[in-house]
């Protein structure tokens, strides 16, 4: 298969049409919609050293064969990749580690695909993209080509192409059949259960009503509140809100009922709100934010809400985001995840090698010791 490479300065730049023939798994964060949106306005642009390079593979004819979404990155804030200390490593070795490559969604660490592939060979072609991502760090002098939370067929792929392995961890609520809430709280331990129910009464003796809207049913009036949350729970940790004002009525508006949005009202003010994706199979939990102090509201927002319309809505599972042991306690399982690394220099990546495989092997006993502490009856 003869396949042509081209660099797309942004998402917009190819059709949407072009866009609906790649294999994206109606993954929401890598849709047009959503990556287009972040790009212009502002959260993955030059702005925050994300400069979009996006790798177009055609074939002979000028069909769009193959997609890789790729940024060129001066450091590492907002990829998730974990990798401040590599930077360091660098330096101590003589070594310029920024630029980077990365492929991955901005401050958005959600597995799904990376190497998207029309018809065709999908395999030949996804191996198509690795080989020319791989040149690409040699022509940009880039230190390293970063694929971030692979899927597993991809992580395979990857391996095979000579790239390093790094596993993580995030905790993922799996849908394993129930009928509704109340057959997921009766799979808990009685003292789990009595604790959840605890949580979600203090949420119903506040007086707050939960709302749940899709995409198109947001009222365009509940959007500077909605975004005032997500921004005052960044900066409340000291980090910078990086979607703009604009960034989320339009992604709601273009991706429809593949955003969720679980609101809480005080008579008819909004005062706290969660920000979840979906597709046909998985909801994703992202952002959160209040205006109120209220014990519960928060995992009755970010989680108990999102396992109801999972299993309202027949989803397999819920991701509701990266890190959080608590998350252990309410039912959401440990999981792998998974990135792949291209290092350029040899000496770096047999180094490179060395630790993630002491890595992994310590993040496989983690997740194991956590599977332990599931607050489920025992399963037969």
């Amino acid at each position: 298969m003869s396949l042509r490479g081209e660099l797309l300065a942004g998402a917009a730049e190819l059709p949407a049409a072009a866009w609906q023939g790649l294999a994206t798994g109606d993954d929401p964060f890598v849709s047009r919609a959503f990556l287009a949106a972040a790009e212009q306005t502002g959260a993955a642009g030059p702005e925050l050293a994300w400069q979009p390079m996006h790798l177009a593979l055609r074939d002979a004819a000028g069909q769009l064969a193959g997609l890789l979404p790729l940024y060129l990155r001066q450091h590492s804030f907002g990829d998730f990749s974990h990798d401040w200390s590599w930077a360091a490593a660098w330096r101590q070795a003589g070594l310029a580690y920024y630029p980077k490559l990365v492929t991955g969604v901005p401050f958005t660490p959600s597995p799904g695909p990376r190497l998207l592939a029309a018809a065709g060979d999908a395999a030949a072609i996804q191996r198509g993209l690795i080989a020319a991502a791989k040149d690409l760090v040699t022509q940009w002098q880039a230190s390293s080509w970063q694929c971030l939370f692979v899927r597993e067929s991809e992580r395979d792929l990857l391996a095979a192409a000579g790239l390093l392995l790094r596993r993580g961890v995030q905790f993922h609520w799996l849908n394993r059949g129930y009928a509704d809430f109340d057959a997921f709280l009766a799979s808990l331990s009685a003292d789990r259960r009595k604790k959840l129910k605890r949580e979600r009464r203090a949420v119903l003796e506040a007086g707050l009503r939960i709302e749940v809207r899709h995409g198109d049913e947001i009222d365009a009036a509940w959007w500077p509140a909605i975004h005032r949350h997500y921004r005052s729970t960044f900066l409340r940790h000291g980090n910078h809100p990086a979607f703009s004002p604009a960034f989320f009525p339009r992604v709601a508006a273009e991706l429809g009922r593949r955003l969720v949005l679980f609101l809480a009202w005080q008579g008819e003010v909004p005062v706290a709100s969660a920000i979840c994706y979906r597709n046909a199979h998985t909801l994703f939990g992202r952002h959160w934010g209040t205006d109120i102090a209220c014990p519960g509201l928060h995992f009755e927002l970010c989680y108990y809400r999102g396992i109801d319309y999972a299993i309202a809505h027949g989803l397999e599972r819920f991701e509701p985001g990266a890190g959080g042991e608590h998350k252990l306690s309410r039912g959401f399982e440990p999981v792998p995840t998974w990135s792949a690394f291209w290092i350029a220099d040899t000496g770096m990546r047999d180094r490179l090698a060395r630790f993630l495989a002491r890595e992994s092997e310590a993040l496989a006993d983690y997740e194991a010791e956590q599977a332990r502490h599931l607050p489920y009856k025992t399963r037969g």
